[in-house]
């Protein structure tokens, strides 16, 4: 057990609420609306600094002056997160108060929610959220690099909107997107290289067939190299002008999944592509234990009734060493048993 209880005050419908862990695995259960998810997305953001859902206007409960998230783990230390109506934000963790939450006070969390299931068919953008978030808790040098990319980005952006801008004033932010660009392109490459080592054998032990996965990074040959991406960002400047946005660069990356030498989308059915992100979560905690030297917790936000019994039953094996927190409609005597 690493989480050992967490406290909610005016933390969207909740005046109120204390969870205590007592288990490896603790089941939440309640009503649609009921604020379940809420409690999960409270313990996401006093373990990573940040919610997965919203900015914290949109979490505090209406009328309330400030929330308060206080996290407790089994060896004693606290984390408390507090939020003011004025916007200011911060940390109490160590005895220190901080802006953000220190680094070495973040621990790794595998989230499973309902919409990750719809991973496979969903947007360019989604998918590239979902593995930079991913990719953040392996790497705390690519999390820094794509939120310096991104603010590099939007600097652009900006300027391409002027009336009167010029190929020089946009030098210095294509060379900083050119630097940062190929080190993101060369991370995601890396990463999800070591995920297809292992995907297509994860997802034979759920499916239980010799069915073959893999996850291809469609980006821009063009911009591998430094010098290459510089020139793609300033032979597309007067496209980008029009446009008034960077037309070139890897916030246009995308992943593909691929099954059996098809696009999955479109040739894997329902159950076949539950089992691919179900895989694809196990390789996630599996990585992080290696990268990061711990286990994480895994935060399961009603998936289990979107999945059949088969894949029930490889979530608690697969996850049996973690700590897991779940909620669910429907109560469940032991999820152990499940």
């Amino acid at each position: 057990m690493i989480v050992k209880n967490c406290k909610l005050t005016n933390f969207r419908s909740h005046d109120y609420f204390e969870l205590s862990c007592w288990k490896e695995t603790t089941m939440l259960s309640g009503e649609n609306g009921s604020g379940k998810t809420s409690i999960l997305e409270a313990i996401y953001e006093a373990m990573r600094g940040k919610s997965f859902r919203a900015v914290d206007k949109e979490i505090i409960k209406r009328g309330a002056d400030f929330y308060r998230v206080e996290l407790e783990y089994k060896d004693g230390e606290k984390t408390t997160v507090v939020y003011e109506k004025d916007g200011k934000k911060y940390f109490l963790v160590g005895d220190k108060k901080a802006a953000r939450l220190p680094q070495k006070y973040r621990y790794p969390v595998v989230l499973f929610e309902p919409d990750d299931l719809n991973l496979i068919n969903s947007s360019p953008s989604h998918r590239r959220d979902y593995f930079d978030r991913y990719f953040g808790q392996l790497s705390d040098t690519y999390s820094t690099t794509v939120s310096k990319y991104n603010k590099a980005l939007r600097q652009r952006n900006e300027l391409l909107k002027s009336t009167f801008i010029s190929r020089d004033a946009m030098f210095s932010w294509n060379i900083i997107l050119s630097r940062l660009g190929v080190e993101i392109w060369r991370s995601r490459e890396k990463l999800v290289a070591s995920i297809n080592e292992e995907l297509t054998k994860v997802y034979q032990s759920i499916a239980g067939n010799d069915d073959e996965v893999v996850i291809k990074l469609k980006a821009d040959p063009c911009g591998r190299t430094e010098s290459d991406y510089l020139g793609e960002l300033e032979k597309g400047f007067e496209k980008d002008k029009v446009l008034s946005h960077t037309s070139f660069g890897v916030h246009r990356d995308n992943y593909e999944f691929w099954f059996n030498n098809r696009l999955a989308d479109g040739s894997a059915s329902r159950g076949e592509v539950r089992s691919i992100v179900v895989a694809l979560k196990f390789i996630e905690a599996d990585m992080i234990l290696k990268t990061v030297g711990k286990a994480p917790v895994v935060l399961l936000d009603d998936v289990f009734s979107e999945l059949d019994e088969m894949r029930q039953k490889a979530l608690v094996y697969n996850f049996k060493k973690n700590q897991v927190i779940i909620t669910s409609v429907n109560a469940v005597e032991d999820i152990e048993t499940s």
